[in-house]
């Protein structure tokens, strides 16, 4: 068995149809600003994790299945390609989004999303 590529959870994101309403609600629910605030895309650190929020709702809607989970990857490319050959099914091809992080995700053989997420603001093991 191959070595994990994985370097552990980072990562989850709800998606929020109105952002600045869900920007006010999680800013007083965790007492924490966000570190990343744009229109496409806000980003809390809470102790050490991200809980993103996300406001495209056109493919994936918010409630129950709203949410993803992102691990953190050293390589979003050669993650999402290892993926790939294991036979997860393409979903979200790797993207920048800015400020050195890059995002990616598949489908599993179940159908469920998992996320990676190469992210140097967040150096955890």
């Amino acid at each position: 068995m191959a070595a994990s590529t994985l370097l552990g959870l980072r990562t989850v994101v709800y998606k929020v149809p109105d952002l600045a309403r869900a920007k006010e609600w999680y800013r007083q629910a965790t007492g924490v600003d966000p570190y990343f605030d744009e229109p496409f895309y806000m980003g809390f650190n809470i102790g050490g994790f991200e809980l993103g929020l996300d406001p495209d709702v056109s493919k994936q809607g918010p409630g129950a299945g709203g949410a993803t989970t992102y691990w953190g990857v050293a390589n979003a490319e050669a993650s999402y390609a290892r993926l790939i050959e294991a036979g997860a099914r393409p979903h979200f091809p790797p993207q920048d989004v800015g400020e050195g992080v890059s995002v990616a995700s598949v489908l599993d053989p179940f159908g469920n999303v998992f996320g990676l997420v190469e992210n140097p603001h967040f150096k955890l093991a």
